[in-house]
């Protein structure tokens, strides 16, 4: 990933230092943020100097700071019984294909806000249901559906003052078992369609998300026993309506093949016996 120089940048200051100004920037692992030129950033606001805790563990489940970087949460060791959840977490790491260096710099938060759809970290976010604590300045919170988040291609819920604070992972996302199948273009490629599907024991239903392949994440809740063809109608339905991507790494046809054919593996993976997590 190349580095630029952001020099239109006349100070660094911290996250809660006074009024939103227009040309501020909220600055956490900066990978993104220093990946490309930023010619309208006239000021950073460092999130790292609030102190959080990159994973903190209770009752209600796995709370993740924005600003925990992957190599922290690729190393998190889930609680007991976790182990779909830990399972999904090290694939969704993987799935970013950068450097062990980028890996000790990029942030949970960062690869989210930066709504791009190969975002592996908003994958991981839909697919568990986690929710975003959005906080702001003036020190309100909102809790927003990680599936919300990202609403299309760089654009996310956040208002100008409101900066992604954790995301979090409920209980009831380690009781689930989760397939996953990822497609790209080239072996160690950008993802050009990850599908994620959810079994949850509590109940006789299934859900099934889609990103990368649209330009925002899709999620489905579906019912037991659906066939393959109801299922390839309703994944091509609401990915149709989220709008499939085109660029470089995947024309919107190829991505729609790759998408249904992953979902009906999933649907086969989650339905037999057995564990889950086969890798294809």
């Amino acid at each position: 990933m190349p580095s630029v120089d952001l020099h239109t940048v006349s100070d660094v200051i911290a996250a809660d230092d006074g009024d939103w100004r227009p040309g501020d920037r909220w600055l956490a692992g900066g990978s993104y943020l220093y990946s490309q030129p930023q010619p309208d950033v006239r000021r950073l606001r460092d999130l790292t100097l609030l102190g959080w805790p990159s994973l903190r563990v209770d009752d209600d489940g796995v709370e993740i700071a924005a600003t925990c970087t992957i190599a922290e949460l690729a190393r998190f060791t889930p609680p007991a019984g976790w182990t779909g959840v830990g399972e999904l977490i090290r694939r969704c790491c993987d799935a970013l294909l950068a450097s062990h260096k980028v890996w000790n710099v990029a942030t949970v938060g960062g690869n989210i806000c930066a709504a791009l759809p190969a975002g592996p970290m908003t994958s991981l976010a839909v697919a568990t249901g986690a929710w975003c604590a959005v906080d702001d300045l003036a020190g309100g919170r909102r809790a927003v559906p990680a599936v919300d988040f990202v609403r299309d291609v760089e654009s996310t819920v956040l208002s100008d003052g409101e900066y992604l604070r954790s995301v979090r992972l409920p209980a009831e996302a380690g009781r689930a078992r989760y397939a996953m199948r990822r497609a790209s273009l080239f072996t160690h490629g950008r993802s050009a369609a990850l599908v994620v599907g959810r079994a949850d024991p509590d109940t006789d239903g299934w859900s099934l998300s889609v990103t990368a392949a649209t330009r925002r994440p899709v999620l489905l809740r579906l019912a037991a026993g659906l066939t393959e063809a109801r299922l390839r109608e309703q994944v091509d339905d609401a990915c149709a309506a989220a709008g499939w991507m085109d660029d470089v790494h995947g024309l919107p046809a190829w991505r729609r093949h790759r998408t249904l054919r992953l979902a009906t593996e999933i649907r086969a993976e989650l339905t037999a016996a057995g564990p889950t997590g086969g890798r294809r």
